[in-house]
């Protein structure tokens, strides 16, 4: 096994999810030699699934630049460079990480990944997953939970109801409410947008875009104009997009996932650049 092969990997959980969402790849990673780093978002961390829905309030008022700066302590303090991923808004998050200065990972997958400012493609599907929190503006920094009838909407919509809300059972927690507000505001706002990145990096290591054909949240339209995004920019940071048939907003877990995380893991490990280990922050 080479030293590429070993190459750590951080994933980066969605709203509405903790990182037992991520149980189906971090197993198949491991299972490969890959360590494999699943951090909770702040408030979220390592609590179990009933205990958030029970007591949300670590939920409230956090917001898109608390949450990067969260994973960017931990990222740095790893005694070499990994490979991220992120699924629908850690996704989002992943574009972020890719921004800052000096390179976090090797390489980067946005799966079904949330847009980043400056990206007007939102397709009613989009808009309607985020009805039941973007509708109450005076809730914007709350917690909100969400039905079982949104989650089978939002991440269910290949299975039948009973079998979308035995997956709400094990994996849905509440909402970071200021996340979605400012994840749809920056949509209109590019320059000042929380989720601002420069396209234009010329230096961000590569990056695949990932999307599932009938993704109710983060369909193909956006994942595309995501990618478009980056290239009108004429940068030479190499950025791809990968379209899966059949696939939803569960892509990381849905029936076949397999297909998906290792097409994944591969292209990661194709295009990861080379990076000499730093330091830890905290050494």
């Amino acid at each position: 096994m080479t030293s590429t092969d070993k190459t750590p990997i951080v994933l980066v959980h969605g709203l509405w999810m903790t990182p037992k969402s991520w149980n189906t790849w971090a197993e198949y990673f491991e299972a490969r030699g890959h360590q494999v780093i699943r951090p909770g978002w702040p408030g979220i961390d390592d609590r179990e699934v009933a205990d958030i829905r029970s007591n949300p309030e670590a939920l409230k008022n956090i917001g898109l630049k608390q949450i990067a700066d969260h994973y960017e302590r931990i990222i740095r303090a790893l005694p070499q460079k990994p490979i991220i991923m992120g699924h629908s808004f850690g996704g989002l998050l992943t574009q972020m990480l890719a921004d800052r200065d000096r390179d976090l990972g090797v390489a980067y997958v946005g799966v079904t990944p949330g847009q980043p400012a400056g990206i007007t493609t939102l397709p009613p599907s989009t808009l309607r997953t985020g009805f039941p929190i973007l509708a109450n503006p005076f809730d914007k920094n709350g917690a909100k939970p969400i039905s079982k009838g949104h989650f089978h909407f939002t991440f269910g919509n290949d299975l039948s109801r009973a079998e979308s809300d035995a997956i709400w059972e094990e994996f849905a927690v509440n909402s970071y409410n200021r996340v979605f507000f400012e994840g749809v505001a920056g949509a209109f706002n590019e320059k000042g947008g929380v989720s601002h990145v420069d396209y234009a990096k010329a230096d961000r290591a590569p990056l695949l875009v990932i999307t599932g054909e009938i993704d109710h949240v983060v369909p193909p339209a956006i994942g595309k104009a995501i990618v478009k995004k980056y290239h009108a920019t004429g940068s030479p940071s190499v950025v791809e997009y990968q379209e899966f048939a059949g696939r939803t907003h569960r892509i990381v877990s849905q029936d076949g996932w397999e297909e998906v995380a290792e097409y994944a893991l591969t292209w990661a490990l194709e295009h990861a650049v080379a990076q000499t280990a730093e330091t830890p922050a905290d050494a």
